[in-house]
């Protein structure tokens, strides 16, 4: 019979147990010189021997007495019904492990059974190292060969570094620090365009446009007209005089610089002496022309955007972060960007800013990567993969499969002497690598079940009820090898 379907019967066998004990208002029995399985309280032989259901070796039947109320006496050594509670202040169920209260009196809402005080805390492990033991649950000892058969193994809870990752989506966008805009500052008319599409790549001081403006074409005949009569008195005799013209055409200069009026433009009307008709606007910086709102013979104003050119050299991405992840989130913290379409292929940088502010919509924040994109390959408007690395520093852990949950409990089995594997509730942190970070529970160089644990689960939790039900020890139920069972001869009770 697998191994399931013994815990199967056993569950059954429990429940037909505890039922019978309700009808009879768990009386007295003669128990003297009669032997049980711990696993099937049904199984009852006058001689040792094995239970031919699971081939665990019976066990003695303690004896048992009557309660003044009706109700089953406390097992030798344990306090009676509503007396005061041990270490734990916690009262049970001993039918419904799962019943818990503060209160003495209280009755289990299942079966209606008084509640027991539950057992305090056990000594674990060497010395004064101790931990909790799991509510509800009870040692159990596996020998070799049955861990063998179930494939159970152990972990071992150790100090490493561990590194927190958080993985996320970012979305490639341009580095605003390296957007420039083309406006003018003087009325004027676009006369012709050196730029033919959005998205075409320009250098540096490479024309963009030319452009009409009688206000620019005025100032520059005045600049002129400054020269020639600053010219005319720097001749004279009257000091006076050439200070004035010295000034007037400075002034006339300063007015084409305000306008943005380049020092090669304002050499060529010093040379030439000649005013054009139209003016060259060029390329503040290299990169592509992601905006151009403009066309020949258009009228434009003074502060609208002509064009905007974008130096995508480098690029922001812009990484999503849920609230649940943000104390990992820092800046300088470094990352790896790849693309999904794109194997093989990554990118790096640091975090350079992290929103201050929730997203309503979404409940996530901006942690902006700053990321170097020599080759181009990263466009505005993709998305890659984003996985930030927070360094945790030495922490002490547990294998993360070597952790069960239960409500907001965790607890795991540790292996000790004997075969014995003991149930320890703990508390865990950050989980990262494959383990979890150990808060309190455990100890360095404990040996943890990581394989099986439902299994043995399974068999501590019915182990503790049937401590409960018939005042056994804490020595743990064992699981016995079937493959090194004889037959024993057996009786069922009924």
């Amino acid at each position: 019979m697998s191994f399931r379907l013994k815990t199967f019967a056993a569950a059954l066998a429990l429940l037909a147990f505890g039922a019978a004990l309700l009808m009879t208002g768990c009386g007295e029995r003669e128990s003297k010189g009669l032997y049980h399985c711990p696993m099937h309280p049904t199984v009852i032989s006058d001689k040792p021997g094995e239970c031919p259901i699971c081939f665990m070796n019976l066990v003695p039947i303690p004896s048992e007495g009557e309660a003044d109320d009706g109700s089953a006496a406390a097992p030798s050594g344990a306090p009676a019904h509503g007396a005061p509670a041990g270490a734990s202040g916690k009262y049970i169920c001993p039918m419904c492990p799962g019943v818990v209260s503060d209160d003495p009196n209280d009755r289990c809402p299942t079966c209606g059974m008084k509640l027991e005080p539950a057992p305090a805390a056990v000594p674990a492990g060497a010395g004064s190292r101790t931990a909790e033991r799991a509510l509800g649950l009870a040692p159990v000892t596996v020998s070799s060969a049955a861990r063998e058969r179930i494939g159970l193994t152990l972990g071992t809870v150790e100090r490493r570094p561990m590194a927190r990752e958080v993985r996320t989506v970012a979305r490639i966008a341009t580095d605003e620090k390296r957007l420039h805009r083309v406006t003018l500052k003087f009325d004027g008319w676009v006369e012709r365009l050196f730029v033919a599409v959005t998205g075409q790549e320009v250098a540096r001081g490479e024309p963009l446009l030319t452009i009409y403006s009688p206000e620019l074409l005025s100032a520059e005949l005045e600049y002129l007209a400054a020269r020639r009569a600053a010219e005319k008195m720097r001749v004279s005799d009257d000091p006076s005089l050439e200070a004035t013209g010295g000034d007037l055409l400075a002034s006339a200069r300063k007015r084409l610089e305000l306008w943005d009026i380049g020092d090669g433009e304002i050499d060529r009307l010093e040379k030439t002496g000649e005013a054009e008709k139209y003016v060259t606007i060029y390329a503040p910086a290299s990169g592509v022309v992601l905006e151009r709102n403009v066309l020949p013979g258009e009228r434009v104003a003074p502060g609208a955007v002509l064009m905007t050119v974008a130096d995508l050299g480098a690029v922001w991405a812009d990484a999503s972060i849920y609230e649940s992840d943000l104390r990992f989130v820092r800046v300088g913290m470094p990352f790896e960007l790849t693309l999904p379409y794109w194997p093989g292929k990554s990118f790096t940088g640091e975090v350079i800013f992290v929103s201050p502010t929730v997203d309503p919509a979404t409940r996530t924040l901006i942690a902006r990567l700053a990321v170097p994109n020599r080759d181009l390959l990263l466009k505005p408007g993709m998305f890659g993969d984003a996985r930030l690395f927070y360094e945790l520093g030495e922490r002490l852990t547990v294998p993360e499969t070597a952790v069960m949950f239960s409500g907001t409990r965790a607890y795991a089995f540790r292996d000790e002497e004997g075969g014995r594997l003991a149930p320890v509730e703990i508390e865990v942190g950050t989980r990262a690598d494959g383990r979890y970070e150990v808060v309190t529970g455990l100890f360095e160089g404990d040996r943890v079940v990581t394989s099986a644990n439902f299994l043995i689960d399974s068999e501590s939790s019915l182990a503790y009820a049937l401590q409960a039900l018939t005042g056994g020890g804490s020595a743990g139920a064992p699981i016995a090898d079937p493959a090194a069972a004889a037959g024993g001869s057996a009786a069922h009770g009924h």
